[in-house]
């Protein structure tokens, strides 16, 4: 694996979670904001590495912000529906058609823009790093994920799960100010309404929005040649 590839799958997988769990778990009395900011820094550091080296960078740029706009027009529309949200569905479009890197940037940012509608705070970054995440691993799975419908349902359900539980960990620690396994448990089971409705929306809105919305991303990608190798030197 060369250097920069190293360096991007050690931010995706290890630098912005951890930028969330020691803001939350040792970073208590700095505000929220600061850790919430190196975690929006670190989410744009390997896009913007890369980005220089593709071909239409500012198409791809543009692209990207539209999705990102899209997925956080789609949380405030749906505001009224608790858990009953379009945000994972986008985000893992994104990562399909236009890559790895390109999904952790819009769950990422779809999580952090939104909230300014829906309240920042120390759930953010964690909103943030698991977004992300489920984009990042849309986009290494994508040449699966864009042939089944079942497969593609089954990761939306699945990554509906692990949301849930991701955020109930950052709500158990910011309630009673550390960890606590039986304190989790209880968040958990209280929260499987939620976590169900979720999971059940990533499903909806992917098999939806799958083939009127990926027929556009395919023409574009197509077009402009935006999933070509990067450019040599």
């Amino acid at each position: 694996m060369k250097p920069g590839t190293a360096l991007k799958w050690l931010i995706f997988l290890l630098a912005i979670p951890a930028a969330a769990v020691l803001g939350l778990t040792v970073l208590r009395d700095v505000k929220w904001v600061v850790w919430t900011v190196a975690a929006a820094v670190l989410s744009a550091v390997p896009f913007v590495l890369t980005l220089e080296k593709r071909r239409h960078p500012l198409t791809k740029l543009i692209l990207i912000a539209a999705m990102i706009a899209l997925a956080v027009g789609g949380r405030v529309l749906f505001y009224a529906l608790p858990g009953f949200k379009p945000v994972t569905a986008m985000v893992i479009l994104a990562a399909l058609y236009f890559g790895p890197e390109a999904g952790y940037l819009t769950g990422s940012f779809a999580a952090l823009i939104s909230n300014f509608y829906f309240g920042q705070g120390p759930w953010t970054p964690f909103q943030m790093a698991a977004w992300g995440l489920i984009g990042f691993a849309a986009g290494l799975l994508a040449k699966y994920l864009k042939k089944n419908l079942v497969l593609l349902a089954l990761y939306g359900a699945v990554v509906g799960v692990l949301y849930s539980l991701v955020l109930n960990f950052e709500h158990t620690v910011a309630t009673i100010g550390t960890f606590s396994r039986d304190e989790y448990v209880a968040v958990t089971v209280a929260s499987l309404g939620f976590t169900a409705v979720y999971a059940v929306s990533n499903v909806i809105f992917l098999l939806v929005l799958c083939k009127p919305v990926g027929k556009i991303l395919e023409r574009v990608t197509v077009k402009y040649g935006l999933n070509e190798p990067p450019e040599a030197g």
